[in-house]
């Protein structure tokens, strides 16, 4: 059964903030595909944390390598500078991943993008290791439509080290790119949020997890698509398959800010989540750890409840509950309570209820709404457990 998530429940912002008016410096360079190549060897462009799987076909794939090699122009790039010689790709991952897999002579299998991603969300990267793998990968070897006349295109079937005299073009190619970066306000980044948030991706726009995935790249985060793999997690949302728009993602993600602290929230669930991604940045490798402990004690707190808990319209799961009933059990535990003899029926009955539905069917994400649906939540369950003969 596949999981239908509610994009209003996850994607809308009932109260919005007002734009703040930005100092942003623009720098347009012209990089050869050879620095291109070199600085995704290096780190200097980042590959981890892209916004969503490398999704282009062979096919596709050889036109821009055939565009560059014939010295067609090609979509500009935007890069924005994170740090000193540090650049995340806000546009163009799919033109840019398309260079580097070609001057590496590889090209990732379509069932294995998946698993790709994990290598290139890791700090290693792409190794030659990774690179040798033919579990991943396949030799490059441009596929061209053949010429109105039938005979073949004759960059057909070559690869990036037997293109001989069109090697040195290819190399000297250049790629328009726009670096950006932030000057004022000093928060860091909120204006390359808006810039990922109203740029087209491939004719289909970014929603904002795919944004964070690329903006707040941390070792945090790369844990985040481990604790989405975690069995019973997938079990409770009925599919075996992380999404491909990371909307499951997204779901821990909530839980796991709305635990952290709602002190700071002020109607705006997409800028809470920004910012507890932006502290989450600097976690230890202790603060990574601890937020798996919790995940995975929670999972295993609720593994015996209905599989229908988080499913009270029974073909729906309902991110608000579930992120309501994760940071009640979690803030339970912390007060030193038995959370595992809660009356899972009556958690579950309380989620379908109309006292539960106030809170979240008008204005989700009002401030009001997120406490008093944490807070009911929390209350109930607080109120079965000491219903427990001790």
């Amino acid at each position: 059964m596949s999981t239908d998530f509610s994009v209003d429940e996850l994607d809308t912002d009932d109260e919005q903030e007002q734009i703040s008016e930005y100092d942003i410096v623009s720098s347009p360079n012209d990089f050869n595909t050879l620095t291109i190549n070199s600085f995704i060897d290096q780190g200097a462009i980042q590959t981890p944390g892209f916004q969503r799987n490398y999704v282009w076909d062979i096919k596709r794939a050889s036109k821009l390598i055939e565009s560059l090699i014939l010295g067609l122009p090609v979509p500009q790039v935007f890069l924005y500078e994170e740090n000193r010689n540090r650049f995340l790709v806000i546009d163009g991952q799919q033109r840019l991943l398309t260079v580097h897999f070609f001057m590496k002579g590889r090209f990732p299998k379509r069932e294995k993008r998946s698993e790709l991603r994990k290598v290139l969300n890791s700090s290693q990267g792409l190794t030659p290791a990774v690179l040798a793998d033919d579990e991943l990968f396949t030799p490059f070897k441009l596929q061209l439509p053949k010429l109105p006349n039938g005979t073949p295109n004759r960059f057909s079937r070559l690869t990036y080290d037997t293109l001989d005299d069109y090697q040195n073009q290819f190399n000297l190619r250049t790629i328009r790119n726009v670096i950006v970066k932030q000057i004022n306000p000093k928060d860091g980044d909120s204006s390359i949020f808006e810039m990922f948030n109203r740029l087209n991706t491939g004719g289909v726009n970014l929603n904002t997890q795919e944004i964070r995935a690329s903006l707040y790249h941390s070792k945090f985060f790369e844990n985040l698509f481990s604790l989405n793999e975690h069995k019973a997690w997938r079990a409770i949302l009925r599919t075996t398959d992380p999404d491909f728009r990371m909307r499951d993602i997204e779901i821990i993600l909530r839980a796991l800010s709305l635990n952290h602290g709602t002190d700071s929230y002020s109607g705006s669930m997409t800028s809470f989540i920004n910012a507890y991604c932006k502290e989450a940045q600097g976690f230890t490798d202790s603060q990574v750890t601890k937020v798996t402990e919790d995940w995975e004690w929670f999972l295993g707190m609720i593994e015996d409840w209905d599989d229908l808990t988080f499913w009270p319209s029974r073909n729906k799961f309902s991110a608000l509950f579930f992120e309501s009933v994760y940071y009640a059990a979690q803030q339970l535990r912390s007060e030193g309570h038995d959370v595992r003899s809660v009356d899972h029926a009556k958690v579950a009955a309380f989620g379908g209820s109309d006292e539960f539905a106030d809170f979240s069917q008008e204005g989700s994400t009002k401030t009001a709404n997120v406490r008093g649906r944490l807070a009911a939540t929390y209350d109930l369950m607080r109120a079965l457990i000491e219903e427990v003969p001790r």
